[in-house]
């Protein structure tokens, strides 16, 4: 009878804790993908006064010079690490449940 309980125990803790897991692991993935926008950012403003121009943007971040002008919501012809962050998250938060499952798939 002990055991029992036992393995009925085990699925539901598990069951219980996946959404949990799933909310950490995506905390994770986003810190990464945070990490890696600001260091991408950082290399590619070679001049490193927090600003990206449009030529910066083509040199060093290729898909960023691509919507540039979307991003640049100032309309100053420079980009912040704030504005890209924002254009970022806008992003992140229109993606259909498909895109969603392709980039759970990359490495």
């Amino acid at each position: 009878m002990q055991i029992r309980k036992f393995q009925l125990t085990i699925p539901l803790a598990l069951a219980l804790l996946s959404p949990a897991a799933q909310a950490f692991g995506e905390k994770a993935m986003l810190a990464r993908m945070d990490a890696q926008l600001s260091s991408r950012f950082q290399q590619a403003d070679v001049n490193h006064d927090g600003l990206l121009t449009r030529e910066e943007a083509q040199a060093g971040m290729p898909l960023v010079a691509q919507r540039f002008d979307e991003i640049d919501t100032t309309r100053k012809g420079t980009l912040t690490l704030v504005q890209l962050r924002a254009f970022m998250q806008t992003e992140m938060a229109q993606r259909t449940p498909a895109q969603e499952a392709d980039l759970k798939r990359r490495p």
